[in-house]
């Protein structure tokens, strides 16, 4: 867990209900600066169009990353995942400001990102909230209640569940049939943790999409909506880990029942651990991978 995401994390952990609000005011104050940073050091040959699809582009694919590492075994780390997730959106749309002009350090900032996820309807309501804003100090050791609340909120505030505006008009029969397979998805990636990959990034790529598409129309009234491929090479990557992975445990029960391996006579346990024991040597390999890149990137 990086410094930014675990501080994040502590300090929306103390008031969920606070998330939105604080996590605008945060990413202003810790990202404003490297936003500034990444505008500037934009080659100036494309013209504006061109550095906005390459803001958008490069956002949507660090995004996607951080939602493909919820797996499995990992779970428990979903806020930590939500928590980076969150800021590397709060960063697109701070660079995009950068992009028009604004300064990305400027308090404005966290009014507008407000707006643009559809927290309030307009930066005056947004700018009250933000005045109102008390954060709690942050505990050592969050409680577990707070701790799912604001797993929910988080969800919501990134697009993961019903769109933001959209839930009146969702029919109950779609929205059970998405819980179904999000109850599907989890029971599969007990048994093979990569199984999340490339649900969570088709999901992470539709939120940002709708993010990114809001934020050109907020900050760029004229301009085109970036048309963008179906299928993005990191939807494709997570879906060949996914499959890779099912493999695994395929394996491993062809092989236990292949050597009639037994405890007590029966199948059952040998099964059971042999595919505990899978499941988390996969998920151990995949955390260590996703450290390595992370630490890569921040180099």
């Amino acid at each position: 867990m990086s410094s930014l995401e675990g501080t994040l994390l502590r300090q929306v952990a103390a008031d969920p209900r606070g998330l939105p609000e604080q996590l605008a005011l945060f990413a202003v104050r810790h990202l404003g600066e490297t936003a500034r940073r990444t505008v500037a050091a934009l080659p100036g040959g494309g013209g504006p169009e061109e550095a906005r699809a390459q803001v958008i582009r490069r956002g949507h694919r660090a995004v996607t990353a951080e939602g493909a590492f919820v797996g499995g075994p990992f779970l428990l780390l979903i806020p930590v995942a939500f928590c980076a997730a969150l800021l590397r959106q709060a960063r697109i749309l701070l660079e995009l400001a950068a992009l028009d002009g604004r300064d990305p350090t400027d308090g404005e900032r966290a009014c507008e990102l407000l707006v643009v996820q559809g927290v309030y309807g307009d930066e005056a309501t947004a700018r009250a909230a933000l005045t109102a804003c008390r954060p709690r100090p942050p505990g050592r050791r969050p409680r577990m209640a707070s701790v799912w609340d604001l797993t929910w909120r988080m969800a919501r505030l990134l697009g993961l569940l019903t769109p933001s505006g959209t839930a009146e008009r969702t029919r109950w029969t779609v929205q059970a049939g998405r819980w179904l397979l999000v109850g599907a998805v989890f029971l599969t990636g007990l048994v093979a943790p990569l199984v999340w990959l490339p649900y969570m990034a088709v999901s992470y790529d539709r939120a940002t999409t709708r993010l990114t598409d809001r934020a050109v129309r907020h900050y760029f009234a004229d301009a085109p909506v970036p048309a963008r491929r179906r299928l993005e090479p990191a939807t494709l990557a997570s879906t060949g880990r996914a499959l890779l992975s099912l493999l695994v445990p395929i394996a491993v029960v062809v092989t236990v029942i292949a050597t009639d391996l037994r405890i007590a006579g029966s199948n059952w346990p040998v099964l059971g651990i042999a595919l505990t024991a899978t499941s988390l040597v996969v998920g151990a390999v995949w955390l260590w991978r996703w450290r390595a890149r992370r630490r890569r990137e921040r180099q």
